[in-house]
């Protein structure tokens, strides 16, 4: 059975234009997937894997926004990213550290 190929795709979202999607900005197999993934390790970004989203992402060009119908699920890990991170959304300091608490 053959072994797959390990992915790696970069995705950046500049939130200062609320307009703009996020978009490929690296995308590689093999040895290059893996300098990928340890260079966002190192830097401190969020490392994702799913194999299906990646198989999707892999169909995009490098510059190309990320398709609407993937809104919702990179939108997920953006924020999950940010919590990891410590960072709120602005108005999310009326819940103070009771996040967790269901309303």
């Amino acid at each position: 059975m053959k072994k797959p190929v390990k992915k790696a795709i970069g995705l950046k979202y500049a939130s200062q234009n609320k307009a703009d999607a996020p978009k490929v900005v690296a995308k590689g197999h093999g040895d290059l997937a893996q300098e990928i993934i340890e260079l966002a390790k190192a830097s401190g970004i969020l490392v994702h894997e799913d194999p299906y989203l990646s198989d999707i992402l892999n169909t995009l060009d490098l510059g190309q926004e990320i398709p609407e119908s993937l809104y919702y699920v990179i939108a997920e890990l953006i924020a999950y990213s940010y919590v990891l991170q410590g960072k709120k959304p602005a108005g999310w300091d009326v819940f103070g550290d009771n996040l967790d608490t269901l309303i």
